[in-house]
């Protein structure tokens, strides 16, 4: 059963944004921290940003520091990852995963929680 759904992704060109959305389907996300990883093929699955369930607070891969902002609205169940001054390097496959663990990007791939994921081609 999907408990996570990921919506958002698409081609965009180097320079330009996306928003990408992680709706919760069968639980409430209040309480959990969740988080945004990304895989492209033939490389292990790398954390990019989280957002805690307990403060609000937020941590970032430094790769996408100052460009990614993550994002929650617990009464839409929905967590958010605003994507600015995208490049070529972050194309990927983006997950969100949800957890009562707390927020630390070397954490999230143990989450127990998961999305299939969405598509984000950055190409000009």
């Amino acid at each position: 059963q999907v408990q996570l759904v990921e919506s958002g992704g698409g081609l965009v060109q180097p320079g330009g944004s996306l928003r990408l959305s992680c709706a919760a389907s069968t639980f409430n996300l209040d309480g959990y921290s969740v988080g945004w990883l990304r895989q492209v093929p033939g490389k292990e699955r790398e954390g990019v940003s989280c957002i805690s369930g307990s403060d609000g607070g937020t941590s970032y891969a430094d790769s996408v520091k100052g460009r990614f902002t993550i994002s929650r609205d617990n009464a839409k169940k929905t967590v958010y990852l605003q994507m600015d001054n995208l490049k070529p390097e972050d194309t990927a496959i983006y997950y969100c995963a949800a957890d009562i663990a707390p927020c630390r990007i070397a954490n999230m791939i143990k989450y127990d929680r998961w999305g299939q994921g969405t598509r984000v081609t950055v190409s000009s």
